[in-house]
């Protein structure tokens, strides 16, 4: 792994640790979604409203495990289901808050590839 890897690896377990959102995101005052780097999170629903969200990891030319978790910053928060992907493949899994959140909260998922964190996209709700 390199050295950059490692020290933004390092920043985004301090920052999930210590339940601090340091990635900018975009307001969301509709259904989209949000990417960074190998990973998105993807809303279907309006407003502070969450019902579904989409975590999608890409993988690699290798076969790994991977895992996902979302969460958002008023204490909300669920984990993907692990799931043994192919080369190649895109994983996928659903959690569902189903319920309103405050404006200004912020929406994050964070993918895991063969236990390494390989993005952490997060979007402010609006109403």
């Amino acid at each position: 792994m390199t050295t950059f890897r490692k020290i933004v690896t390092g920043i985004a377990t301090l920052a999930a640790a210590f339940g601090g959102v340091f990635v900018a995101g975009p307001p969301a005052a509709a259904a989209g979604k949000w990417c960074n780097h190998s990973v998105c999170i993807e809303t279907y629903d309006h407003g502070t409203y969450l019902g579904r969200v989409e975590v999608s990891v890409t993988n690699t030319n290798q076969p790994h495990q991977i895992t996902a978790r979302v969460w958002t910053t008023n204490g909300w928060s669920a984990r993907a289901k692990a799931e043994n992907v192919a080369a190649f493949r895109t994983y996928r899994d659903q959690a569902y808050p189903q319920r309103h959140f405050p404006a200004g909260t912020r929406l994050c998922a964070e993918g895991f590839r063969g236990g390494t964190s390989v993005g952490l996209p997060c979007v402010t709700l609006t109403g």
